[in-house]
């Protein structure tokens, strides 16, 4: 009994163990075999090194004497620090080279090749290295600024080209590669997953950026970002960190963005954007109740540009558009993308919430440009809204004109007191153009309008300030 139950004992132990085995097998096929992929793509990748001539000034004022010191005094050194070798009244600007690193790929089998624009912007001499250590100056065909995406040309025939994929077909969670020079490290590798598609980055607003934990440094800028098919998906351009160094978050242009561009500047040596005429905000959970909605998407138009694409069409501010070309718009960001990737003079349909009501809206785009009565006595009375909290003024022509308020129409908020105006992030020198849906020129419609505001909820007032317009979201009370 003693030996069958020890046999059994053996049996169970080779089971288990062969189970593990087997286990561990499965999870090591399926980890990605990255070298195919490398050797295969290396030689299309290169090293981008830039030479700029700069010139320094003296850090004080030309008529500065130097001063008689003795011959090993410590104060020399701190004087030349300052002036440099020589130093004195007469002393020249100095000239010198600042130098920088990056990468970028070859599109083409005739030279041209994709790099990020902060890369080579105004860079003197652009020297690319290529896998077979051959070096070529290259010239800048075109450059965009907005989108971080350059392009350059080298005097060079047959040469191996990246495999251009898709952005749309990415999805997160999957494995990609980088290839760069980080550090001037030529031809690193560096791998990981897509964390996020369709980040937006502060003043980066025509970029849905792709987020990844590839394992990116200063050098690694302008180089492909691959899939496991080999197909280039993104150009590495930024990290987020506090640093300085690699942190895990890394960000991508998405390909199909970036091979846009580069067609408008091999064909037009510029780029065109779309253009709405319109200021936006994210729809909070506090805007979606007050304007009705089950749950906060879309984009809030806060402000409609004079004479703008969405002014011809009847856009009006308060409306929320929920979808753009039947794009369901989950983020006010989502918006500024695809109206920057669409076609000049073209409609574009849009789905607004307005009052309530879902409407459908064409508007024609326009193109993106650059980087776009008597009123009454100063000295009325103020009017104070005690429920809210504010003593509001009538805008008069001298208010305007002090607060740089040209064109802006409301009542002036002179004052905010502890209250839930105060909570809700209204300040003095607000301009208050639309409470509740209700627009307001004057103080007697904006105190009428106050009157009116249903209790115990929340109301979306509209206001205007230094940095732009926007809705705020304002709580009022029951009592």
């Amino acid at each position: 009994m003693k030996a069958l139950l020890f046999k059994n004992s053996i049996i169970s132990l080779a089971m288990t163990t062969l189970l593990l085995l087997s286990s561990t097998l499965v999870q090591a096929k399926s980890l990605p075999d990255f070298t195919e992929l490398v050797e295969a793509n290396t030689p299309s990748v290169v090293n981008i090194s830039t030479k700029q001539h700069k010139t320094t000034q003296n850090r004080f004022n030309r008529e500065f004497q130097m001063p008689e010191l003795p011959e090993g005094s410590p104060f020399n050194e701190f004087f030349r620090h300052f002036f440099g070798e020589g130093a004195g009244p007469q002393q020249e600007p100095r000239e010198y080279d600042a130098r920088s690193l990056g990468s970028g790929f070859i599109i083409s089998d005739d030279g041209y090749i994709m790099t990020n624009f902060h890369v080579v912007n105004e860079a003197d001499e652009i020297l690319v290295r290529l896998s077979d250590r051959r070096e070529f100056l290259a010239k800048v065909i075109g450059m965009d600024k907005t989108s971080d995406v350059a392009l350059l040309k080298i005097d060079a025939k047959d040469l191996p080209v990246v495999k251009i994929g898709t952005t749309n077909k990415l999805k997160v969670g999957e494995w990609v590669l980088a290839i760069g020079s980080p550090f001037g490290f030529d031809h690193s590798v560096t791998a990981g997953i897509v964390s996020a598609k369709g980040r937006s980055l502060p003043n980066e607003n025509y970029v849905p950026f792709i987020q990844t934990d590839v394992a990116i440094n200063p050098g690694n800028s302008g180089g492909p970002l691959f899939n496991l098919d080999g197909e280039v998906v993104g150009i590495n351009s930024q990290i987020y960190s506090r640093t300085g160094g690699f942190m895990g978050l890394s960000f991508a242009i998405p390909i199909d963005l970036a091979m846009n561009v580069v067609d408008q500047l091999r064909s037009s040596g510029h780029v065109s954007r779309g253009w709405l005429g319109v200021m936006i905000q994210d729809v909070t959970r506090e805007l979606a109740e007050s304007f009705g909605m089950k749950h906060p998407y879309g984009a809030l138009v806060a402000r409609v540009m004079p004479d703008s694409p969405s002014e011809k069409a009847g856009l009006e501010p308060g409306d929320v558009i929920l979808k753009y070309n039947g794009t369901k718009l989950e983020s006010s960001s989502m918006l500024q993308h695809l109206v920057g990737a669409s076609r000049i003079d073209k409609p574009a349909e849009l789905e607004i919430l307005r009052n309530g009501d879902k409407k459908t809206l064409f508007v024609n785009i326009g193109e993106l440009k650059g980087d776009m009565a008597q009123d009454a006595s100063q000295d009325q009375p103020k009017q104070n809204a005690a429920s809210l909290g504010i003593n509001v003024v009538e805008l008069t022509n001298d208010i305007r004109e002090q607060n740089k308020l040209e064109g802006v129409k409301g009542v002036f908020v002179e004052s905010v007191l502890p209250g839930v105006a105060k909570n809700a992030g209204i300040e003095a020198g607000d301009v208050i153009q639309m409470i509740n849906r209700v627009r307001v020129a004057n103080v007697k419609e904006f105190m009428a309008a106050v009157k009116d505001l249903p209790k115990g909820g929340n109301i979306a007032v509209l206001i205007h300030r230094a940095t732009g317009s926007r809705f705020i979201a304002l709580h009022v009370p029951k009592e």
